[in-house]
């Protein structure tokens, strides 16, 4: 009997360990940027980027990687909302020749980041416009 209950307790332990394993693993987005951008009074080069959150909660810092040139940056959004579609991506406010970026979508959520007031006056005075481009989901 004593050999089935310690079957049972390590069939057990392990079921818990990949429920746990799996509660790690966050979502993220590959994006291929052909240009540099700014975020977070950062400019990044153009290049391939990794987003993922650094916690479980939704609402949380974003930390964006680049793989080719080994920078990388946390990003706080100043709002959240549901994704209205699952199709992943990020969305930049050109001003001037450079791109700002202003959300990142996730198959979940939509992560808004505030443009500089400063920005947003020189936006006025210059034409602007949104450049969406698209990433793939995928977890590590």
């Amino acid at each position: 009997m004593k050999k089935y209950t310690r079957i049972l307790v390590a069939i057990t332990f392990l079921l818990g360990l990949g429920v746990a394993a799996k509660a790690e693993i966050r979502p993220q987005i590959v994006v291929r940027l052909p240009f540099e951008f700014v975020v977070s009074k950062s400019t990044l080069p153009a290049g391939t980027y990794v987003v993922e959150r650094i916690s479980n909660q939704p609402f949380d810092v974003l930390l964006i990687t680049s793989s080719d040139h080994r920078a990388s940056v946390f990003v706080r959004p100043s709002e959240m909302e549901g994704a209205p579609t699952d199709k992943p991506h990020v969305t930049f406010h050109k001003v001037g020749g450079e791109h700002f970026l202003s959300a990142i979508q996730t198959e979940d959520y939509v992560y808004n980041f505030p443009v500089s007031h400063s920005v947003t006056l020189e936006a006025a005075a210059k034409p602007s416009g949104t450049t969406p481009v698209s990433g793939s989901g995928g977890g590590k």
